[in-house]
């Protein structure tokens, strides 16, 4: 190797070696992370009536829940903007489901947003699920994500949630912006990109690691 070879060869070595270590660490800290769990064993769902019939549940599931009461016409943005950048990015990951929680009456307004998104996207929405309660079941499912939020008087919020397939409430405990981030403001497409995306990843990450450990033992 020539000496000129060899100048080349430690620049470059001194070079990307530094990059190499920070790329290292800073996907170590993605896939290695987890997502706090802020709230245990939040009510389960599978009494609850369904747009299509079938039971709907958080165990063994990855969900985003919202709550939408009886203020659907007011969240058709929320809607499209969970949809183009949660919903189709991740939906055909295994046991990931969306669960919308409303006030009984509201199936017809729920199939004509459903054609809605299906058009704005081209996505499949079979992973989009939507329940039906009174006004005090709705409440007292909320009540059990026990975070520091209220419904409207219609039953809703702009905040969706990410429960675990053992029924807990994940969240952040140390948010820069408000310390506990219990959910993501679904009307802030910054809040999405931002802070969603990354925490969905996270959990996401956290079954398939679980799984391979599964079946490698």
């Amino acid at each position: 190797m020539s000496r000129a070879t060899k100048k080349y060869f430690v620049l470059s070595i001194l070079f990307i070696f530094p990059i190499v270590i920070y790329l290292f660490f800073a996907s170590g800290k993605n896939n290695f992370a987890l997502l706090p769990v802020l709230t245990e064993g939040v009510d389960e769902i599978k009494n609850w009536d369904t747009l299509s019939g079938d039971p709907v549940q958080f165990e063994e599931q990855i969900s985003i829940v919202g709550f939408w009461g009886k203020d659907l016409l007011e969240k058709k943005g929320d809607a499209l903007n969970l949809n183009q950048k949660i919903y189709k990015r991740f939906y055909e990951f295994n046991d990931f489901q969306f669960v919308m929680v409303l006030q009984n009456g509201q199936q017809d307004q729920v199939n004509l947003l459903k054609e809605e998104l299906q058009e704005g996207v081209g996505t499949d929405l079979i992973n989009w699920r939507f329940i039906f309660g009174t006004a005090q079941e709705i409440q007292e499912l909320f009540e059990s994500f026990r975070t520091n939020m209220d419904l409207s008087s219609g039953k809703s919020s702009p905040y969706v949630f990410i429960i675990d397939k053992e029924v807990n409430l994940r969240g952040r405990d140390d948010d820069e912006d408000v310390g506990t981030l219990f959910g993501f403001n679904s009307q802030s497409v910054a809040e999405i990109n931002n802070k969603m995306v990354d925490d969905v990843k996270v959990i996401l990450a956290e079954y398939r690691r679980a799984w391979k450990k599964y079946n490698k033992d």
